[in-house]
């Protein structure tokens, strides 16, 4: 059965050998769906060999949209989606090997499996981050084309599928914050993209004075909080060292960036 690899990416020529490099002699083809990038990401990609099929597109709100372009154009039967900043381990590597032979062994049986979830490790700073709750932070990246959709509610949605799913073993490798200027870049468009998600929620008009206090100490005090002292504390992402610390504090107080946002687009309304 044929494996598509499929990449959404914009502006990523420092990157997207990342995922090229640790899949290309494993699938069968791989589809890079580049949203107008202005850097070399398209070149970059397209060097890799005949495998590689770029598409243009545009680089929607939602990035997802770009995965679901990306797997309407791959041709496999099993789809494997990698981020342009991850790669696979070569254990991984050698376990999806294993599992799509299993499964072509399977098929139409009561046994057949539709779709992996791989655990990940997330690069932040200067280590893999272990602790916090951030590892395993399983992942579904391998399934059958014709049992996946995603429902372009959320940036970190998973993809569904029809069927049976099951546990890898071995990690995908995230280099996805190696610097803390290319964390911030993140941390932006999550930010905004949450703050536009909660002005959907509460519009202007329907924005009352005791809403807007209640809102105020729920993403300045309640939630901030709570998410430090669970990651930091419950989950032990002291034991990651600094790095650890500081993703636990920016992950807690990007409710206060949410909110500031929120009330800055609701200000320029008019």
């Amino acid at each position: 059965m044929k494996l598509s690899l499929c990449i959404p990416a914009y502006n990523e020529e420092k990157n997207i050998h990342i995922p090229l490099s640790s899949a290309i002699d494993l699938v069968d083809e791989v589809v890079v769906i580049d949203a107008s990038s202005t850097d070399k990401t398209a070149e970059i990609a397209k060097s890799f060999g005949k495998k590689v099929k770029v598409f243009q597109t545009n680089n929607p709100r939602n990035f997802l949209e770009n995965k679901v372009r990306a797997i309407e154009k791959a041709k496999g039967e099993w789809i494997l989606q990698l981020d342009a900043d991850e790669a696979l381990s070569e254990e991984l590597k050698k376990e999806i090997v294993d599992v799509i032979k299993i499964q072509n062994s399977n098929l139409k049986s009561q046994n057949e499996v539709v779709g992996y979830y791989m655990p990940r490790k997330n690069f932040f700073l200067t280590r893999f981050l272990m602790k916090g709750g951030v590892y395993p932070d399983y992942v579904l990246r391998l399934y059958k084309k014709d049992k996946a959709s995603f429902d372009l509610k959320d940036l970190h949605e998973n993809v569904k599928v029809n069927g049976k799913v099951a546990y890898l073993k071995n990690p995908i490798l995230h280099y996805a914050d190696p610097s803390f200027s290319r964390y911030l870049l993140r941390f932006d468009r999550y930010t905004t993209f949450d703050a536009e998600e909660l002005l959907k929620k509460y519009p202007k008009e329907k924005l009352t004075k005791v809403k807007e206090v209640f809102l105020f100490i729920d993403y300045f005090l309640i939630k901030p909080l709570f998410w430090f002292l669970k990651t930091y504390i419950r989950h032990k992402g002291f034991l990651d060292g600094f790095a650890g610390f500081v993703f636990c504090l920016f992950s807690s107080i990007r409710f206060w960036v949410i909110f500031i946002k929120y009330k800055t687009i609701i200000a320029n309304q008019k």
